[in-house]
């Protein structure tokens, strides 16, 4: 089902990308927006996460140089069934972490300097469990490419007023309306596809992430102190490629006053309740169950035996 939701994003930002090119530039433009998406998508099936890991200076480390932090990553994916991620540290102060990679097998995850610095090993844990949730559910294919086709049509949007502006013939057939919706509309149309995509699976991935790292709290934690840090730091290489911002844990851009509506993430207090609530439901799930009468002469029947025999099932 995640395949076919994937197909269907791709679709949705290909036509798009399409429409800006014929508003710019009619049948003609469509189709060199065509032949452009097309190589796009192709390229960043293959390269969309090494050019996200670039755009944020992100470093390969291992072992060696970062032995706690791969230690946590090592383990959090072995409990999760999943391939080992290559690990990357991003230096920059504000506390935030992303995963990406077309699939688990070539997956990587990352985490800042800031985030390593200010949370602890537990909070570190379960940040990273949920990004490594978003890998075992094939999240990041989408959101990298996305954020590369998101990017492109902002751009195009931006040339539109360049290379559209002067053309009164057929090749741009609603003229100026045409090059405004090019530079307002399509922007914004893939900024609602980038929120529809980050908000409908970080509830997921929160869920997912609390389960491999076995406690929801220490993520709620995380939140808390992740959002606080996100809004005192300015993360430049975020607010230089914000078509990325919806793959991070917490949106990282803070130079925008925009209420919930245009978020690309959910809201961190929404998130924050409904771990808390998870934790609830951990607790009664491992509470221990309340012991059976002792046997009686009367002989007992049923599925775990009759009489005295050893008693089987939820409450041996």
């Amino acid at each position: 089902m995640n395949l076919v939701r994937t197909a269907m994003l791709i679709a949705l930002m290909t036509a798009l990308f399409m429409g800006v090119g014929y508003m710019i530039g009619g049948t003609g433009g469509m189709m060199i927006a065509l032949v452009i998406a097309a190589a796009m998508n192709l390229f960043s099936y293959w390269n969309s996460d090494k050019m996200v890991l670039r755009m944020h200076h992100a470093v390969e480390v291992d072992e060696r140089t970062a032995p706690e932090f791969h230690r946590i990553v090592a383990d959090l994916a072995q409990n999760a069934g999943l391939p080992m991620p290559k690990v990357y540290v991003i230096h920059n102060q504000q506390p935030n972490a992303f995963a990406t990679g077309r699939n688990p097998e070539n997956a990587a995850v990352a985490a800042s300097v800031g985030l390593l610095e200010t949370l602890s090993d537990e909070e570190v844990a379960a940040v990273m469990a949920h990004e490594l949730a978003h890998v075992q559910h094939r999240d990041t294919l989408i959101m990298t490419i996305t954020a590369t086709l998101a990017g492109a049509i902002s751009m195009l949007g931006n040339f539109a007023l360049f290379f559209g502006g002067n053309r009164d013939n057929n090749n741009n057939p609603f003229g100026f309306i045409g090059i405004l919706v090019a530079m307002i509309v399509a922007p914004f149309a893939a900024m609602l596809v980038q929120m529809t995509i980050s908000r409908t699976r970080e509830y997921a991935a929160d869920r997912r992430g609390a389960e491999i790292c076995g406690n929801p709290l220490w993520l709620a934690s995380a939140l808390r102190k992740i959002a606080l840090g996100a809004g005192r730091v300015v993360n430049e290489d975020a607010e230089r490629n914000p078509a990325t911002a919806h793959m991070f844990i917490i949106n990282p851009l803070n130079g925008q006053r925009m209420d919930n509506l245009f978020s690309t993430h959910p809201a961190t207090e929404n998130r924050i309740a409904a771990l808390e609530a998870m934790a609830g439901e951990f607790a009664q799930a491992r509470a221990p169950r309340p012991a059976r009468p002792a046997a009686t002469s009367v002989p007992q029947t049923g599925p775990w035996g009759r009489g005295d025999a050893p008693r089987k099932g939820p409450w041996s």
